[in-house]
């Protein structure tokens, strides 16, 4: 018989005791549990006891958690939160170094315990840390678990940030600016400022003035306080006004930091963490949106400045021929040159060209770009001018026309303007290897768009076309990831027009021949035997396991966790790992949910931690990256963050086959459609260039009589 829903079978150790298997009953109040259990060990004063988890956190058993607890749990009976509050309360203020220090480290370990932290919290325990850290005494490991003891207490959001001391903070500051201090040290600092930052203007104000840009980038070339130093610069850079921000991209791009990152990060011999390429991540889509001003200002036809930068055009593409006779004309006839130039640049008003970029976006983003090129590259500018003006009216590719557009693709390519993602780790190295990405990116383009052109041999009614290739072209290279901009000038001129049609071609021949009736047929007779493919793949990975983060409301990333699944499929294994460790062996995952106790698979928005965060567009990445699994007869939910799309299918997909349902990711379709294409590739090899009839040939009648069959009988006589 089955024991009850509302019973769990559990162990309950202390030191020097023989441990107590008993049943616990869900319903009967934990004070009556813990009197029992004090009771079979002869322990009076049961209310200074509590339960606690034997592995894992070591969380305290409480009313509001006790509801986790699973069969086979292991607990410990010990001194309870309130006992060891006071017990660390006073022990942080002995006078004796060693009993003062054990008593933080202790307290340090505990603090991640909301329960204990808050009985700490209100005997005033922050005032005591305050004083210690303020006071100065406190050095190396005595003064490392003070800050970190500091950062687990502020976890539980139960005290603002804005209440921290002027003297707290700048004490905090200088363990950041001093060169002779413990690297544990500065990287709690760096931390605890950097989430110190996005609370307030004031707060972020005062680090901004306290910690220099220098400092950062000082602390950027150490390898140890890399990764803190690099999470303080983007939350500066998030936490700051647009003027502010670009002061300090500007300030970052005279020290060369894009150089620095590119050659020490980015190209670093040790392999680049998950969290610091979202920082690179952050820092590129940041200065890229420096741009989104100029992309979404149309151009002033009133203004002096943009005049004279749309004729600087003009001139630096006509100055010899403009110049010479330019003396001699009217101002009617000069107008007239001037607009007969304009329109040779491309313009499609020529008489009055600032009305080309009054569309934002792009804006005058698009005029930025177009002087930079004719400045920075005047040859390369001079020759795309002349030699288009000297064609045939309809063969001439504009360059103005298709500089705004190209400006435009780019800004879509790159996400100009957009906010940044929370959990994304894509970056471009390439970025990091030039201080004018963008421009210097567009001047390859816009050269590309030309040699394309060409390559077509377009006309004005061919424009939109001609850019659908150029975008084409632009985003098969950038998938590629090439790490330079060289390289990518290399290859996205190597995928010219006849590649992109060969290209199209395969995707189209291949489409048409999947399509016909007996091919249709194989298809859905390999369907199924590569969807158990893809099944067992997916296990195999859910096997393997996937490191997580845990999301709060007040920091981007918060502890890491692995999850992983069994050899035999039947327990999912999870537990709180260290940075650094990739691939946990699954005895150090303490905590256990079995498959046979899994209900429901959540997506996005039905997930409870989903309905927990603020609607903002911030978190539209974590909507599409969050799943749950319900478990077990209360319904408890584990929840989930992928890292990435391709981990967010993985475990969706892996899941949905413990449950017994279908897999329903966009991944597994693309991976039924890759395998369906390379199993009948090899199914149809020897019918290459033998067309498949829709219908099978028709049977031929059997023969009138079958006396060409051999007559065996015969032969035996």
């Amino acid at each position: 018989m089955p024991p009850p829903k509302d019973v769990v079978k559990i162990a309950i150790q202390m030191v020097g005791a023989i441990p107590q298997l008993i049943d616990l009953q869900q319903t009967k109040p934990l004070a009556s549990v813990l009197k029992d259990v004090c009771d079979a060990w002869s322990l009076p004063n049961a209310e200074r006891y509590a339960l606690q988890y034997v592995d894992g956190r070591q969380t305290y058993i409480t009313e509001s958690n006790r509801g986790e607890i699973k069969n086979g749990s292991i607990l410990r009976l010990t001194t309870s939160p309130d006992q060891e509050a006071e017990r660390l309360y006073n022990g942080i203020q002995s006078n004796n170094s060693d009993v003062k220090t054990d008593s933080l480290k202790k307290l340090a370990s505990l603090s991640q315990d909301v329960t204990f932290a808050q009985e700490f919290i209100s005997r005033n325990g922050l005032k005591q840390i305050f004083s210690i850290v303020e006071e100065g005494n406190a050095t190396g490991e005595m003064l490392a678990h003070t800050l970190k003891a500091f950062m687990e207490l502020m976890e539980h959001d139960f005290v603002s940030w804005e209440t921290l001391s002027a003297a707290f903070i700048k004490k905090v500051v200088s363990y950041v600016n001093m060169n002779a201090v413990d690297v544990s040290v500065q990287q709690l600092s760096l931390s605890i400022l950097e989430n110190m930052v996005p609370t307030s203007r004031l707060l972020f104000e005062l680090v901004k003035k306290e910690v220099t840009l220098d400092r950062l980038l000082t602390h950027l070339q150490v390898t140890n306080t890399q990764l803190q130093a690099m999470a303080l610069l983007i939350a500066l850079l998030l936490a700051a006004t647009d003027a502010d921000r670009r002061d300090m991209m500007d300030y970052l791009r005279a020290k060369n930091i894009r150089q620095f990152i590119h050659k020490n990060i980015v190209h670093s011999s040790e392999p680049l963490g998950d969290e610091m390429a979202h920082y690179l991540y952050v820092l590129q889509s940041v200065s890229l949106n420096l741009c989104e001003h100029r992309m979404r200002t149309s151009m002033d036809p009133y203004s002096q400045d943009q005049r004279e930068l749309l004729q600087s055009l003009r001139q630096t593409a006509f100055e010899s021929e403009s110049e010479a006779s330019a003396g001699n004309f009217s101002t009617e006839r000069r107008r007239s040159l001037c607009a007969k130039e304009f329109r040779k640049l491309g313009f499609m008003n020529n008489s009055n060209p600032a009305e080309d970029l009054r569309r934002a976006p792009p804006g005058l983003l698009a005029l930025d770009n177009m002087v930079y090129f004719s400045r920075n590259t005047p040859n390369a500018y001079s020759r795309f001018v002349l030699e288009n003006s000297s064609r045939e009216d309809k063969h001439e590719c504009p360059f103005a026309r298709s500089s705004i557009q190209l400006t435009l693709i780019l800004c879509e390519i790159l996400h100009v303007g957009e906010p940044c993602s929370e959990t994304a780790q894509a970056f471009y190295p390439m970025f990091f290897g030039q201080d004018h990405f963008f421009e210097e990116l567009f001047c390859i383009c816009i050269q590309l768009v030309n040699k394309t052109w060409k390559e077509m041999r377009a006309t004005q009614e061919d424009f939109d076309k001609v850019l659908q290739v150029v975008r084409e072209q632009i985003t098969r290279t950038l998938s590629l990831k090439p790490t330079s901009l060289e390289l990518f000038k290399t290859r996205v001129n190597a995928l010219n027009y006849s590649e992109i049609l060969k290209l199209r071609q395969t995707e189209r021949l291949h489409q048409e021949e999947t399509l016909a009736v007996p091919v249709l047929e194989l298809r859905e007779r390999l369907k199924p035997e590569l969807l158990e493919l893809i099944r067992q793949q997916r296990l195999l990975h859910l096997c393997e396991g996937t490191l997580f983060r845990k999301i709060s409301s007040r920091r981007r990333q918060d502890k890491l966790w692995y999850c992983r699944l069994s050899p035999n499929h039947k327990v999912l294994h999870y537990g709180d790992v260290e940075e650094g460790v990739r691939s946990p062996p699954i005895e150090s995952l303490l905590e256990k949910i079995p498959v046979a106790d899994m209900k429901v698979l959540l997506l996005g928005k039905e997930c409870p931690h989903t309905k927990e965060k603020s609607s903002g567009k911030q978190n539209k990445d974590v909507l599409e990256l969050a799943f749950s699994i319900v478990y077990d007869v209360e319904e408890y939910c584990l929840n989930f963050v992928a890292p990435t799309r391709y981990e967010f299918c993985l475990w969706t997909d892996g899941l949905n086959v413990l449950l017994g349902k279908e897999m329903t990711s966009e991944r597994t379709q693309t991976d039924l459609d890759v395998l369906l294409s390379m199993e009948l590739k090899l199914r149809l090899l020897d019918l290459e260039n033998i067309s498949i009839p829709d219908t099978p040939p028709p049977v031929p009648k059997p023969p009138s009589n079958l006396n060409f069959c051999y007559d065996f009988s015969h032969a035996e006589q």
